[in-house]
């Protein structure tokens, strides 16, 4: 369990919240706005209301008691850079900022963030990826390597991994099967493929994509 400030209460930013509480974390949600709050009063662990672009509003919250700060302002860049250079000044440890651009990121990374995140970037890749290729059921990016949930070739059906010897051939592991519902993770090796399951692929892109031009 973390304790975790959100600064900022628009689409991302309660989503956010939700998540994380619901992981089990400590979550204090911060907005300017009170109805921006108010449903979140049952999930949080606290609500406040303040202007975080000044510094004696963040001290009163002891920014440097949370293991992570999100900033989360969408509507104006300024104040969102602001605040992440305040929280690092006052001693935050770790500050994740929202950025809609490249050129925003630059300057968040350079006033304080430790690291930048683009929400609606990477909704956007994610569903492109999913609608462009066919049979992928969900992606997910993880630096250099993919997770792709895809059904299995054809060619596949009625063979075990073993026999497939899959890692070697596909240059790509098997992370889960799911099917009816359930999911497996990290199959046996005596796994047979079956037609109506879907596969949970991890790998570099390139070596899936030799795989989804088959499908």
């Amino acid at each position: 369990m973390k304790s975790i400030l959100v600064i900022g209460i628009g689409r991302f930013g309660r989503h956010l919240c939700i998540d994380l509480a619901e992981n089990g974390n400590d979550v204090m949600a911060v907005d300017e706005n009170e109805e921006n709050l108010e449903d979140l009063l049952p999930v949080v662990t606290s609500a406040k209301i303040g202007d975080c672009t000044k510094e004696d509003v963040l001290k009163s919250f002891g920014v440097r008691n949370f293991d992570i700060c999100f900033v989360c302002i969408g509507t104006n860049f300024q104040s969102s850079l602001e605040v992440t250079s305040l929280l690092k000044d006052l001693g935050a440890p770790y500050v994740i900022s929202k950025a809609t651009r490249d050129i925003q990121a630059k300057f968040l990374l350079k006033n304080g963030a430790d690291e930048v995140v683009y929400p609606d970037r990477d909704i956007a890749k994610r569903i492109a990826i999913k609608v462009s290729a066919n049979h992928v059921y969900d992606y997910l990016e993880l630096g250099d390597y993919s997770i792709y949930e895809i059904q299995p070739l054809d060619e596949w059906v009625g063979k075990s991994i073993r026999e497939m010897n899959f890692r070697v051939k596909y240059n790509a592991n098997i992370l889960g099967i799911k099917q009816h519902g359930e999911t497996e993770m990290l199959p046996d090796a005596d796994h047979v493929f079956q037609k109506e399951e879907h596969l949970m692929l991890i790998g570099k892109k390139a070596d899936i994509d030799r795989i989804l031009k088959r499908l």
